[in-house]
């Protein structure tokens, strides 16, 4: 009796992963995802519009650009502008207070968020850390404007609150003007930062620590540690990425000090220690007709901050951590 053996099954093909899976064809991808997509305009037309077709008009930072003659009819100087800029007299008090300002930044204004974010996390009463965090939430929603008019209002040298305070305090019968000494001008520009921006920052850290898993704090606890403990091996190192991407952010908005905020600030007395870049461009541009200069000046501003980026991600990288990009 012959013996007939069934010929083994075929193995199946091993299914691709990773990077050598089989890509889905654009147009199917769109036609699948076309509300996304259809999502998606607005915002890109948002960034093409406004920021990237206006990257044209860098290239009069190039030139000495008259209106009349336009971009292609302004005659072409290189790099003349940057070379003014760095030579001239302006250049180092204006990094001098854009650099204190943005160390001032790093030091008080950036942990300020995170250490709020930490104490509402310690919070077990809801009642009372939403309404906390309404709270702090609501100056961010306010102008500079605003928030310069009520700095007026308090530190006034004739009838602000707070300087009447401290007068009495003290025992001080002089009228000290915070608003036109230099040396109160940097605390009063932080003092505005921490209480504007402190709240809504904190948002992005309540959400890192909302993902932590509760089961590391459990097992943390039946080890013995303690709040501070746990603070220091569970919450911190959890919410450590997040840290470190807000950190390169910030980095690239070092040379950024904020336009209005200073301008609002900025008296005949103080001018000396208030001027930054930000403020410089528009003294140059604007008050004094020198386009293709505070053009120059503007430029310069962005390439630090893309190298401050690409610098501080390379760095985050390095210390083990993932980096932005």
């Amino acid at each position: 009796m012959a013996t007939h053996l069934a010929a083994p099954p075929e193995k199946a093909a091993p299914k691709e992963s990773g990077r050598g899976a089989a890509k889905v064809p654009l147009r199917t991808a769109v036609g699948r995802y076309r509300w996304l997509y259809l999502m998606l305009v607005p915002g890109v037309a948002y960034f093409v519009i406004f920021k990237y077709l206006p990257m044209y008009g860098l290239t009069i930072a190039f030139q000495d650009f008259l209106p009349f003659l336009g971009y292609s009819g302004s005659p072409w100087v290189g790099l003349k502008h940057f070379e003014e800029l760095f030579a001239g007299p302006d250049f180092g008090r204006l990094m001098f207070n854009t650099l204190l300002l943005a160390l001032l930044h790093i030091v008080f204004v950036f942990p300020a968020p995170i250490i709020v974010a930490l104490l509402l996390n310690e919070v077990r009463v809801g009642f009372l850390k939403r309404s906390v965090q309404s709270l702090i939430y609501i100056p961010h929603f306010l102008s500079w404007t605003i928030v310069a008019s009520l700095t007026y209002v308090l530190f006034a040298a004739d009838f602000g609150v707070l300087a009447g305070w401290m007068r009495e305090i003290l025992g001080d019968t002089s009228k000290i003007d915070y608003m036109a000494q230099e040396e109160w001008f940097r605390p009063l520009i932080i003092l505005q930062q921490l209480w504007k921006q402190t709240g809504w920052g904190t948002i992005i850290y309540l959400a890192a620590l909302a993902s932590v898993d509760p089961n590391l704090y459990e097992a943390a606890r039946m080890d013995g540690a303690g709040r501070f403990r746990q603070l220091w091996h569970v919450t911190l190192p959890a919410i450590r990425p997040t840290v470190v991407v807000m950190a390169i952010l910030a980095s690239g908005n070092l040379l950024d000090s904020g336009f209005e905020q200073i301008w609002l600030m900025t008296t005949s007395l103080n001018r000396s220690v208030a001027d930054v870049f930000d403020t410089y461009v528009y003294y140059a541009g604007i008050t004094q007709g020198a386009i293709s200069y505070s053009t120059a000046v503007g430029l310069f501003k962005g390439v630090a901050g893309v190298i401050l980026i690409f610098g501080s991600n390379w760095l985050a990288k390095r210390l083990g951590q993932r980096g932005l990009f």
